[in-house]
């Protein structure tokens, strides 16, 4: 018996067939077969869940901005079933005992898979971190962002010898701040500018060994697009980048707020003309507080909560045709898994039996609604599709704004040593 049967599922090639899952992966369906629970998926759109590979859970002192249930449940709840929790947490994950607790933390909290990443600072015990399961390293902070200083170009160098000798994967904060302390959107993009998006990329490339794999964040630049993707790194966006630019927000408001920053309209359409040329789109989920957000513009921290939000806004484009289904599934799903090394979700016998299936109903994003801690979305408004099943190892995870809260799973680094 099958544990769960999706029927009538539009797949890529104008097919529709019937998927089956048992114990957590997709599987052949031969005809009558029985199944625990059978779902009718005529008039859904049917995708492989995301991966998101670049969240900030919080946690610990800064828990009530998020933590690891709330944020999992965001993301669950936005069609999203494997995350990648960044090391910049308070205190970051620098050894292996504050990574092994945050581990801790995650099985006890998480409603979804999540691996995490280890830290690149001046105390980071690295290969300690590989040991304990660190799924990569980074974001590494070329330049100073929230929550993370900026290492020097030696201590960079260095790090990245060592993550290259642990086949390890290297992901990077790449900008060149100019000095100054902005006041608005337009300063703030003055001083964090597309070009030193390039410049800090050419930089890593210089010192980099050649054998090492690097994976570029959240780039604005498409020159800097360009330059990862004829390196062989890989290169990430961002929903906000793609769909948001400093003119939808005042000049003043710290809402707007977030590193790289906003472009303006003209470079973010640039960005969205590129977006062939990327391997990912990941969230960058960073969330704030409203009051936090709504502090003078050079006080308020830079950061958007979006991991709830990333894939009901592309697919809500994808189902008006602005973006092809099969790049969508490419770049949220099946790149991100294949750069952390699991097994891609999808339709194929053997693929982990992730989905999410939306109703083809645009509808406006309200932060009512939505799950994150922090309480509030810079996409307010903005046309979205959001699942109302998701499923996770073949088990209905959430259904009709309902969580199952199954419990989360950790996947670890190769270099993990139980």
């Amino acid at each position: 018996m099958l544990d769960l049967l999706l029927r009538n599922v539009s797949v890529p090639g104008d097919r529709v067939v019937d998927i089956g899952a048992r114990a957590g992966r997709t599987v052949r369906v031969d005809s009558n077969q029985d199944a625990a629970r059978t779902i009718d998926c005529r008039g859904l759109l049917v995708m492989p869940a995301g991966v998101d590979i670049h969240v900030h859970l919080r946690g610990g002192a800064q828990a009530y901005k998020e933590d690891w249930e709330s944020g999992t449940r965001a993301a669950l709840a936005g069609g999203v079933t494997v995350i990648v929790d960044q090391p910049n947490t308070d205190p970051p994950l620098e050894t292996p005992e504050r990574f092994r607790a945050r581990v801790d933390q995650g099985l006890k909290k998480s409603r979804c898979g999540f691996g995490i990443n280890g830290a690149v600072t001046p105390d980071a015990e690295i290969e300690g971190l590989h040991v304990a399961g660190a799924i990569a390293f980074g974001e590494i902070f070329v330049a100073a962002s929230s929550y993370g200083s900026a290492i020097d170009t030696g201590m960079l160098q260095d790090a990245l010898a060592r993550v290259a000798r642990l086949g390890a994967l290297a992901t990077l904060h790449l900008e060149e701040p100019l000095p100054g302390t902005p006041s608005t959107l337009e300063e703030h993009d003055r001083l964090r500018p597309p070009a030193g998006e390039d410049q800090a990329l050419a930089r890593v490339l210089a010192i980099a060994p050649p054998d090492i794999r690097l994976h570029c964040c959240h780039l604005t630049s498409p020159d800097a697009v360009r330059r990862a993707r004829v390196a062989g790194a890989t290169a990430e966006m961002t929903p906000h980048h793609l769909l948001l630019d400093r003119e939808a927000f005042a000049p003043g408001d710290g809402r707007g707020r977030v590193n790289p920053p906003l472009r303006t309209r003209a470079g973010r359409e640039a960005l969205m003309a590129c977006l062939g040329e990327a391997s990912v789109v990941a969230s960058d989920h960073a969330p704030h507080t409203i009051e936090e957000k709504a502090r003078p513009f050079p006080q308020a921290p830079a950061g958007f909560p979006s991991v709830e939000t990333m894939m009901p806004l592309l697919v809500a484009r994808a189902i008006t045709g602005e973006f092809a289904v099969n790049r969508l599934i490419a770049l949220t799903s099946a790149n991100p898994a294949r750069l952390i090394g699991i097994r891609p979700a999808g339709f194929n016998p053997g693929d982990r039996a992730d989905f999410a299936l939306y109703r083809r109903n645009v509808e406006p994003i309200l932060a009512e609604r939505l799950h994150s801690r922090c309480g509030w979305t810079p996409f307010e408004g903005m046309p979205a599709v959001f699942p109302e099943i998701v499923i996770m190892g073949g088990e209905v995870a959430y259904e009709h704004g309902r969580f199952a809260d199954l419990p989360g799973y950790w996947i670890h680094g190769k270099g993990y040593v139980a």
